[in-house]
């Protein structure tokens, strides 16, 4: 195996770009490009080997054909992408948004690749989407879409090979379409080929709040080792879904004060903090954090200078700009979305001292209850909501404990940090496994 952890100077040799992608500095896979050329230094003699981070190992791009509800035909564009399967077979979500492109589902097929090899699991990484408005299609489109999807990706995914899992806009009733779907074609009930499925379907407990559970682990973990109270602190969150919600929630209980939210429909504060249970309430009624009468309405960019001790940006990628970043009072970021801060925005972050706790560790909760739901379909034996919460704390806690200690021998940011354990293992996986044919 070769040594890690030794500074060298990058490989010299420099290698075309992919033909199908033009990032931008700030765009996804240009900020995962940047992630990965940090990381390089760090990785001493798989170094050799960092090109195959910088390469999606398959893309497929799929046209997806449904009848409306009017009798008209309406064409979607899909993507699933599967970074790298070094380690274990494709994992991750799969998001339905208007505005998703091969590029960003790339970006975040890489994510997941150093997200589960962070945190140490048996996955590599992949990414799907549907370039749609889920809330302009009727629940039969919606169906007609997601089944239409998975007949077209069929042809590289299965329990064994890549397992989809719900993103932005998709969720358990999706899941169940697709394992529908997936299981008619091949003419036998595979419940391993999805994960976030209904618990009737073979579905986890724990595994919708999840990834909200891992935000509060890790930020618990971080406020500790850094010294800072929970009991008080202001939270501020970006974003209250699935994610965001979850988290709220648990800070609450434990003390903190939800002081400012922002979601899709407005932004509002309350210094004193604010009721999460009633609003979950509204959001869940109401679609949105607009309108709720226990807090006050401020602008979306007076989100960034509310006095906060930690933001959790649980929404979509690129949310931190430079600007943002120069203003913002927090201590510490938990970034609960996929590649929330751009590169410039993580360098000032870090010249004024904020922890920003990466996206790979922070928001892992999620795949991580999704593995032990693929381990359970597998045994047809399944765990108790506890069980499965203590077996998420100790996986993300011994993650995180083993990152920050790598960051702090090197003298490297957290991500940076994250990047060296996961890319180490993955370039010992490639090179290990070596060159077919």
């Amino acid at each position: 195996m070769a040594d890690i952890g030794q500074p060298i100077s990058p490989s010299s040799p420099t290698f075309p770009g992919l033909s199908y992608v033009h990032p931008s500095p700030t765009s996804p896979w240009g900020t995962y490009l940047a992630q990965v050329d940090r990381v390089l230094p760090y990785i001493g003699a798989q170094a050799r080997w960092a090109e195959t981070l910088r390469r999606p190992k398959r893309a497929l791009i799929v046209d997806v054909p449904i009848e409306l509800d009017n009798g008209e035909i309406a064409h979607f564009e899909g993507y699933r992408v599967q970074h790298n399967l070094s380690r274990g077979p494709g994992k991750g979500g799969v998001r339905y948004h208007p505005h998703v492109t091969l590029e960003e589902v790339m970006a975040l097929s890489a994510w997941m690749t150093v997200k589960n090899a962070a945190v140490n699991l048996p996955y590599g990484g992949a990414k799907g989407g549907i370039r749609v408005d889920p809330k302009k299609l009727s629940f039969k489109e919606l169906e007609r879409v997601t089944r239409r999807y998975t007949s077209e990706i069929g042809i590289i995914i299965g329990p064994h090979r890549d397992i989809p899992a719900p993103d932005v806009n998709t969720n358990a009733q999706v899941m169940a379409w697709m394992m529908d779907t997936y299981s008619m074609n091949t003419g036998a009930t595979a419940t391993g080929v999805v994960t976030g499925k209904p618990i009737n379907l073979g579905g986890s407990l724990g595994r919708v709040k999840a990834t909200g559970h891992g935000v509060f682990v890790t930020g618990r973990e971080a406020m500790r080792r850094l010294k800072i109270k929970l009991e008080g602190a202001r939270i501020a969150i970006q974003g209250f879904g699935n994610v965001g919600a979850p988290a709220a929630e648990l800070f609450a209980a434990s003390g903190a004060k939800i002081v400012a939210v922002q979601d899709h429909g407005g932004t509002i504060y309350n210094p004193g903090g604010m009721d999460v249970a009633a609003l979950t309430a509204h959001v869940q009624q109401f679609g949105s954090v607009a309108g709720f009468m226990g807090a006050e309405v401020i602008g979306a960019e007076d989100f960034w200078n509310v006095q906060m001790d930690v933001l959790i940006p649980a929404a979509l990628e690129g949310q931190i700009t430079a600007a943002r970043a120069e203003r913002l009072t927090a201590k510490v970021v938990l970034e609960a979305a996929n590649g929330p801060t751009v590169p410039e925005a993580d360098d000032i972050l870090a010249q004024r001292g904020v922890a920003v706790l990466p996206d790979v560790i922070c928001n892992a909760g999620g795949v991580i209850v999704s593995y032990f739901e693929w381990v359970q379909d597998f045994s047809s034996f399944f765990w108790s909501e506890d069980e499965i919460n203590m077996r998420l704390d100790k996986i993300i806690t011994g993650a995180l404990g083993h990152i920050w200690d790598t960051a702090e021998r090197l003298k490297i940011s957290l991500r940076t940090g994250a990047f060296v354990v996961a890319c180490g293992r993955i370039l010992t996986a490639r090179e290990e496994r070596g060159l077919y044919p």
